[in-house]
């Protein structure tokens, strides 16, 4: 497995050289509040409205179970980075976290997370990492990505975390996984990254996850959109760019549920690592319409 095979992609050399560049990555004071997050975890709400970002958030923390509620409880210094946060029940609360309990909920149901070796593909700032080291008694957790997130959530999560947790996590560049033949993982986890690398890029992590871990959690768009209703002017090249990556560039209208159920049996097909692997669940991954999730792990008889 060369290192080419996992560089990356267009989308992400434009990412990389205007929004999460290293001089914006330097200071975590108000990062979760900048284009730094806007691009790689929460969409700018200043073009999609602050009422109504906020209103979805309280009406999320409504809908938490006691577990869930206990899961948030247990994730201390959440609110560094300055979130874009609601007050319910006493705790300051912000979209990237409710998306990171109901993701350890979905796949808590169905595995027992203590004691994995855990590999995620695409990181971000490492709230996924953040959530689950703070619920669970892994053995490692190790993250495999581009060399500027790489850097950001390195300086966050030696910001949030325990040393006994953060001797935990291991960051590995992505053009080195290769290097990384001989290892094996219980779990992989990829979050809304795959939607975002060029498809034989994708391909090829699959073919890892394929051959050297037992369980695979993902949850990414079904698709693509072109939605004229939002009040946005985006750059036509990056519209360009992000159409053409991914290995689900189907056009849908997002707000249209069966539209959505549809094309995730594409997604089903599109993540399965291969004819071996079995679909252990899926679902709507809420809050974004055209989002879904699913578990696949190694069929006993894999070689």
């Amino acid at each position: 497995m060369s290192s080419t095979k996992t560089a990356e992609s267009a989308l992400w050399k434009l990412i990389n050289t205007s929004c999460i560049t290293l001089d914006k990555i330097q200071d975590l004071n108000d990062f979760k509040s900048s284009d730094v997050n806007f691009r790689i975890a929460l969409w700018n709400p200043q073009t999609n409205g602050m009422r109504y970002l906020k209103t979805l958030i309280y009406n999320l923390c409504a809908e938490l179970s006691p577990q869930n509620r206990d899961r948030l409880s247990k994730i201390k210094n959440r609110n560094v980075g300055e979130p874009i946060s609601v007050n319910y029940d006493g705790q300051a609360v912000c979209m990237d976290y409710l998306q990171g309990v109901y993701e350890i909920e979905f796949i808590a149901d169905h595995l027992h997370l203590d004691d994995m070796n855990i590999i995620e593909i695409g990181a971000g700032y490492g709230r996924t990492c953040h959530s689950i080291l703070s619920n669970h008694l892994v053995k490692s957790y190790t993250i495999v990505d581009l060399p500027n997130c790489l850097e950001l959530s390195h300086r966050y999560l030696m910001e949030v975390l325990s040393d006994e947790n953060l001797s935990k996590v291991n960051f590995i560049k992505a053009t080195d996984l290769p290097e990384m033949e001989m290892r094996h993982f219980d779990l992989c986890i990829n979050i809304d990254s795959f939607a975002e690398m060029e498809p034989q890029i994708v391909q090829n992590y699959l073919d890892y996850i394929a051959c050297h871990c037992n369980y695979l959690y993902v949850k990414n768009p079904v698709g693509k959109y072109k939605d004229p209703s939002l009040n946005i002017m985006p750059k036509e090249n990056e519209v360009s760019i992000a159409l053409n990556m991914g290995v689900l560039r189907d056009v849908l209208d997002i707000h249209n549920s069966s539209e959505v159920i549809n094309h995730s049996i594409k997604f089903l097909a599109a993540y399965k690592p291969d004819d071996q692997w079995i679909l252990v669940a899926d679902s709507w991954a809420r809050p974004w319409s055209y989002y879904w999730q699913a578990i696949y792990r190694r069929s006993e008889n894999h070689d």
